[in-house]
């Protein structure tokens, strides 16, 4: 218990040096507690430090839930190919309904669809903790990842709507820290909470966050972006359009390569890490220093945005990524694992700023939440048959699952620079 309320303590301390970090956004002092409703409409700064605590707090419980799945579904005796299988769940509706979602965004805002599936997404996460079972994480991964996907596809829109198109890719880098910070807390406070309380009792308090998302939620809902009231022309937007546009063709590949790997850690890591004996807090503390870097390098993203081309970020954030993956069957003491999550936190937290400016860049008018909902189809197609793929090839040991996804991301990254020399 006293681990536990030490995690609970450090995640509101990363909270509090968010809030103080982005005073620098706006022009503005931050709210003291809950903001006024009056400065979150009028002052994009205020905007995107709410919509930053609002994602680290669905993120959190999103995050966590995953790693709660996996372990508790091993203890339960489940195969690798049952843990993919789980995991691939979360993604499944995700890739069908993505491009609904976005236009459904485009279309009536983002108040709606949030409230909606904030609501959902506390049940889902509740749901094991009601009904202990293994058959009752299939329906809750379900009901878990559809939810998130459209609160992820609302907040990136919000974003994305913010300030000028030359403050975007800022805004971007900030906004992903929330991100890190979800990445860092959730499986941090899953592991923590799994060896002092249990499983029941650690999806309880997963799904604790997202409802405290909702009540801030309540207080800012005047401020949301609104929709386009017209429907006129939305049943000729066809996503080929979309896939055909050169500009946003690279960024779709890239994106996809880099989420590949993201999710792959979170489905690798606890498996990997229950292979070679180590505790769940364990477990825990290895995955949160890979959130600690993604948190780390974006707090510095802001100055590599004015710096870097995005196409350059890319490619470095691939081939690190690839390197830090091919190196993971070599080692099992917890020191090197948490170095190599570290290395791979780094490559793969630096991308996805320079991802969403770039795809927002190239949005046709009123297209943009369809475009994240493409972008989100997309990422949850290969979350949804890679688990499956990589728990197939997991019977045959860990380091080829390892192994292949260092071969794709590194060769994702030679494609980028081959690429852009072209485009030169």
């Amino acid at each position: 218990m006293t681990r536990l309320v030490a995690a609970a303590r450090e995640a509101i301390a990363a909270i509090c040096e968010l809030y103080s970090c982005a005073r620098i956004i706006g022009p503005r002092n931050l709210p003291a507690c809950i903001p006024d409703p009056q400065r979150f409409r009028e002052n994009d700064g205020v905007k995107l430090i709410v919509v930053i605590a609002l994602t680290v707090l669905s993120h959190t419980g999103f995050v966590g839930s995953r790693v709660i799945v996996s372990l508790y579904a091993l203890s339960q005796d489940a195969k690798p190919f049952t843990v993919g299988t789980l995991l691939s769940l979360y993604a499944l509706l995700p890739m069908l309904l993505a491009v609904t979602a976005g236009r459904l965004i485009d279309r009536v805002g983002v108040l709606r669809p949030m409230a909606c599936a904030g609501t959902t997404l506390v049940i889902g996460i509740a749901l094991p903790s009601i009904f202990p079972a293994l058959e009752t994480l299939f329906l809750a991964a379900m009901v878990i990842g559809t939810s998130f996907m459209f609160y992820h596809v609302s907040l990136n829109h919000t974003v994305g709507r913010m300030g000028d198109p030359a403050d975007r890719a800022v805004n971007f880098s900030w906004f992903a820290l929330g991100f890190s910070i979800g990445g860092f807390s959730g499986p941090m406070l899953a592991g923590f909470a799994i060896d002092a309380l249990g499983h029941r009792t650690a999806f309880a308090l997963m799904a604790a966050f997202p409802a405290a998302g909702l009540c801030l939620l309540y207080f800012v809902r005047d401020g949301l972006p609104a929709g386009h009231a017209s429907r006129d022309g939305i049943g000729e937007r066809r996503v080929m359009d979309l896939l055909r546009e050169p500009k946003l063709r690279g960024p779709f590949v890239a994106s996809a390569l880099l989420a590949m790997g993201w999710d792959l850690y979170s489905f690798v890591l606890p498996i990997y890490g229950s292979s070679v004996g180590l505790s769940a807090s364990t477990i825990g503390i290895v995955m949160g220093s890979f959130a600690a870097a993604t948190f780390s390098v974006r707090i510095v993203m802001p100055t590599i945005v004015r710096r870097l081309r995005e196409w350059t970020v890319v490619a470095t954030a691939l081939g690190v990524s690839g390197t830090a993956y091919s190196m993971f069957p070599f080692f099992e003491r917890v020191p090197m694992l948490m170095a190599l999550s570290f290395l791979l936190g780094l490559g793969l937290g630096c991308a996805q700023p320079m991802i969403m400016s770039l795809l927002y860049a190239a949005s046709p008018a009123g297209r943009q939440g369809e475009v994240v909902g493409v972008r989100t189809t997309m990422l949850n197609a290969s979350h949804t048959f890679l688990p499956l793929a990589f728990g197939v090839l997991a019977t045959l040991g860990m380091g080829p699952v390892f192994w292949s996804m260092s071969a794709m991301l590194v060769g994702g990254s030679a494609f980028v620079q081959w690429r852009e020399r072209r485009a030169r």
